[in-house]
Order: structure tokens, then sequence, then C-alpha cells
């Protein structure tokens, strides 16, 4: 429980009221704030959910343009991305002992000037190493963010619909993903990556200023660290590096490289080694055996399948763009749909979201996601952006309605436990969001190239000089070059080329479309694994979330007196 007689940030003289004091220690209070200054708080805490997004946003939609700049190959951008989501995955954890130990003042203070620190070194561009240490800042910057932005909505929203600012705040930062897709092309006009730079460090500007005009209410500080956190907090961060680099190398160099192994066993080791710790301590901030319980792990899991799932449109649409020749300055439309897709869906599970029923908007999120998948199936080497803005419309709008119920639920569940779990929840659900993502590309990558090298071979069988077929389309090619090249040899080499790079490019396209269908065949499974016990529950009139929902109506109770 938060002990109300502790160490408090200033509160300026001002006595808080019973129903405005935190739940938490290291999260601030929630006065009654007049209706412009609440309003000022909403606006703040949207801001501050893009701009932490945005971190990620405009890396991923810039990473080639990255590479140009700064002479990189594709190995070495992927180290970029593996400094960024390590520190944004583990993160979670430190931060949410930070804010407890030393108050939401210094923790405000720290992330706003750690997210200017980073921006600035990419403004300055020194070059690869500087940019690896400023995307691990960067990382720790947006995982802050993303929890400013959290408190400053439950500032802004009334007290009945607070707990829709968790919703809100994973909406934000999915939305500043194609958001920063969507934009790029204009800053990257002339091929010049310093204006997304210039960008960020403007909007890292404009949420330093706002959040120092308006701060945080004050609230409740408890000691929280303690010697065991440093070895363990250590392994934890070695141990989910190394299995980032394993995942997102691995898909880069391809998964014999001889070193994957080591960094997987070193992932294991480190892991293991951190939830040893964790096990044989008396205030643990993982509790294992919590963690380890059914419920937690089926959320842990049913949070990081739709991540995977959801890598359908991040590797899946996205990769069949690039493969039929579009760059992102002509997918802008497709991206401004996808982002006005994914902010109704944070908005509509904010609005659906009822702690008596959780599991149904799951349920909804998975079956959209499945009949997407297969629809997508359809595409071929005439398909174009446009054919696909309801489908992927209706994946990203499915990806964040899901994560509402997920986080309530795992939050009901910390919460009922005791404020001591609540860190063992944000870690894993972090954890398993991060992953998930990067494993279902990393595995979609894998099985994408797999069936290329199938259709290839398949497509080779037809392709040989006895085909009447082929010699035909070969003479028609070359005709068309007789204008430009003289040579009736070099007319039939380019003709072959022509064709060979039109077959790639079929090839290509029909691995994608095995890649939407197997998307859609694990989105049906996951679907019948989320409703038969679903289901079950209803027919005997049980809710397993039962002590949970007593634990919210108490406290909802007592935050009206």
């Amino acid at each position: 429980m938060t002990d109300k007689s502790g160490l408090t940030d200033d509160s300026a003289g001002y006595a808080f009221k019973q129903h405005e004091l935190p739940i938490l220690p290291g999260s601030p209070a929630t006065p009654d704030h007049p209706a412009r200054r609440r309003a000022a708080y909403l606006l703040i805490g949207l801001f501050l959910g893009l701009v932490g997004g945005a971190q990620n946003g405009f890396l991923l939609a810039n990473t080639a343009a990255l590479q140009g700049e700064m002479g990189l190959t594709p190995v070495q951008a992927g180290w970029i991305s593996v400094a960024f989501y390590s520190t944004y995955a583990c993160m979670s954890m430190l931060l949410f002992r930070v804010r407890q130990e030393f108050g939401i003042q210094t923790f405000v203070r720290y992330a706003m000037i750690g997210l200017l620190a980073a921006n600035f070194v990419q403004l300055l561009e020194l070059g690869y190493y500087p940019e690896i240490g400023a995307r691990a800042v960067a990382g720790i910057a947006a995982s802050g963010l993303s929890a400013l932005s959290i408190y400053y909505l439950m500032q802004g929203l009334p007290a009945s619909a607070r707990i829709g600012a968790l919703v809100l705040g994973i909406g934000l930062v999915q939305t500043a993903f194609p958001l920063a897709r969507a934009i790029s092309p204009y800053l990257l006009v002339d091929g010049n990556i310093s204006r997304a730079f210039q960008l960020q460090f403007g909007l890292s500007l404009i949420a330093l200023g706002a959040v120092y005009l308006l701060r945080l209410p004050s609230g409740f500080r408890v000691k929280t660290f303690e010697k065991l956190d440093l070895p363990s907090i250590f392994l934890f961060m070695v141990g989910v590096a190394a299995l980032l680099a394993f995942l997102i190398q691995g898909r880069i160099q391809w998964w014999d490289a001889s070193w994957l192994g080591g960094a997987l066993a070193l992932a294991i080791l480190c892991l293991g080694g951190c939830l040893l710790i964790e096990m044989n301590r008396q205030s643990p901030m993982l509790n294992t055996r919590w963690l380890s319980s059914r419920a937690i792990l089926t959320l842990a899991i049913t949070g990081a399948g739709v991540r995977v799932l959801v890598a359908e449109q991040s590797f899946g649409a996205s990769g069949l763009f690039s493969a039929l020749g579009y760059g992102n300055e002509q997918l802008t439309g497709y991206y401004f749909v996808l982002a006005g897709a994914t902010v109704a869906g944070s908005i509509l599970s904010v609005l659906r979201l009822d702690p008596k029923d959780l599991t149904r908007p799951i349920l909804f999120a998975i079956m959209v996601i499945a009949i997407a998948a297969f629809a997508d199936t359809r595409t071929g080497i005439m398909s174009r952006p446009s054919d696909l803005y309801w489908t992927q419309a209706a994946i990203g709008f499915a990806a964040v309605f899901a994560m509402g119920p997920v986080m309530m639920e795992g939050m009901l569940r910390a919460l009922a436990a005791g404020p001591a779990y609540v860190i063992s929840f944000i870690a894993v659900f972090s954890l398993s969001q991060t992953l998930g993502g990067i494993a279902g590309v990393s595995a979609l990558s894998a099985f994408h190239t797999i069936r290329l090298k199938t259709h290839l071979i398949d497509a080779g069988t037809t392709l040989t000089a006895t085909n009447p077929q082929l010699a035909s389309e070969i003479g028609q090619i070359s005709a068309r070059f007789a204008s430009t090249i003289s040579d009736p040899v070099r007319q039939q080499q380019a003709a072959a080329s022509r064709i060979t790079q039109e077959v790639g490019r079929e090839a290509a396209v029909l691995a994608f479309n095995d890649v939407f269908f197997l998307i859609g065949s694990l989105a049906s499974i996951a679907f019948v694994a989320v409703l038969v016990p679903w289901a079950i529950n209803r027919i005997r009139s049980r809710n397993p979330l039962s002590k949970e929902l007593v634990f919210l109506e108490t406290m909802i109770a007592k935050s009206k007196q």
C-alpha cells in the first residue's frame, strides 16, 4: 500500500483530498482541475504520446535513407535498431522504480533531457557509433514518454474514464508509426535526412516546454531500490539485448550465422540468472510465481500473439509494396489511412472497454485480422496500395482495439494482487509487445524467403529454351529494344533480363500471398483458442476476473469519497 506519510514531491502547500491521492507511489495525484487546465493536460498527453512513438517511427520510416546518408550496410543499420529496442523494452521496469524512489518530477526532468540529448546528437550527424548511442538513449526516452503521456491523459480525463488513458497511450504510440511514414517523404524530398532529425529535435523542444509549463501534480515517494536490483537489471538488459540481436540480425544475416547461437545462449543464460535472483528475493522486482501463473502467462501470450499477427502489416504489406516498386512517396495516402484506422481503434477501444467482458473485443480483433489477412491473399503484380486500404486499415484498427482489454486485465490483476505486482506486469507487457512484434517480423521474413525460393524454382522449370511461349515473349521484348540497341544479341540479353525481373517480382508477390495465408490461418487458430475458454466461462456463468472486479469497485468507491 502507499505510505501516505512518506516523502512527497513539492505540492506548493496544497493538501490533496482523499479521492485525489495517487494509487501508487511514483504516480501523480489526480486533483480536481478546472476545465481549461484539464483540456491542456489532455492535449499535452496526446502530443507526448505521438512524440514518444515518433522516436521509433522515424527510424523505421527512414532506415534506407539513414543507410545511404551514413554509408551503412544492412547489418550496421540492424544494430541501430537493436540499440533502440534493447533500452525501450527494458526501461519500463527500471523507470517505474525511478519514479517511486525519486518522484515524478525528477523522472519528468531526466526523461525530457534524455529525449532532447538523443535528438540533438542525431541532429549533429556525428557518425555511426554516436548514432547507436543516440538511439539507445532515445529508447529510454521513448519508454519514459509513453508513461508521461498516460499520466497527462489521466489528468485530462474524468475519473470514470481514466483507465482509458492506458489504451490511448498505447494507441498514440501505434499511431505515430504510420504517421511518421506518411510525412517522411515530404521531409526527404531532396534526399537529405537531416530534416527528419530537425523535426524530431523540434518536437522534443516543444514537449520539453509543454511539461515545464504545465507540470504534473506531485505524488508519494517510497524507498524501492535495493542492492540486488543492480545485478538483476543488468542481467535482464543484457539478456533482452542478446535476444533482440538474435531476432533482428538473424533476419538480416540469415539464421545460420555462427555467432547467433552464442547470442541466443547468452540471452538464455542472462535471463535465467535474472529470474534466479528474483525468485530468491524477499521483495523482488519481478514476482516470478505470479508471472508464471496460468492467467498471466495466457495474458502475455495473447498480447505477444496479437503483435505477431499484426506483423502481417509491418512486414507483409510493406514488403509487398516494396516488391512491386512502390516507394514511401507513393504510399503517403496508404499510411494516412492506417493512422486514421489506429486512432479509430484507440477511441472505440476506450468506449467499448468493459471490465466485466474483456475477452469479447479480443475475439473480435483476432477475427478481423483473420478475415483481412485471407482477403489480402488475392494480391497480384498489378495490385495498388489503394487495393489494400480496407484490409490494412482493419488490421491497424484491430491491433489497438485488442490491446486495451489486454492492458486493462493485466493492470486489474496486478493492482488486485498488490502495488508491488504492477512493476512485474509492466515488465512482462512491454517485453511481450516488443518481442512479439520483432519475432513476428523475423519469422514471417524467414517464411517469405523460403516460399520465394520455392516459387522461383517452380518458375525456373518453365523458363527453358524449348518453351515456345518464352521464345515468343523474348522476341517481342527484343523488338521493343531495337530502337535503342542495335546488336541483336544484346537485344535478347536485355529481353531475358526483363523477363527474369518480372518472374522474380511475381514470385515475391506469390510468397507474400503465402505470408498472408499463414497469418490468416494463425489468426483463425488463435480465435478458436480464445473462444473456447471464453464460451465455457459464459456457459458456466463464471467470470475469471471476479476478485479483480470487486477490487476495482472498491477502488472506484474510494475515489468518489
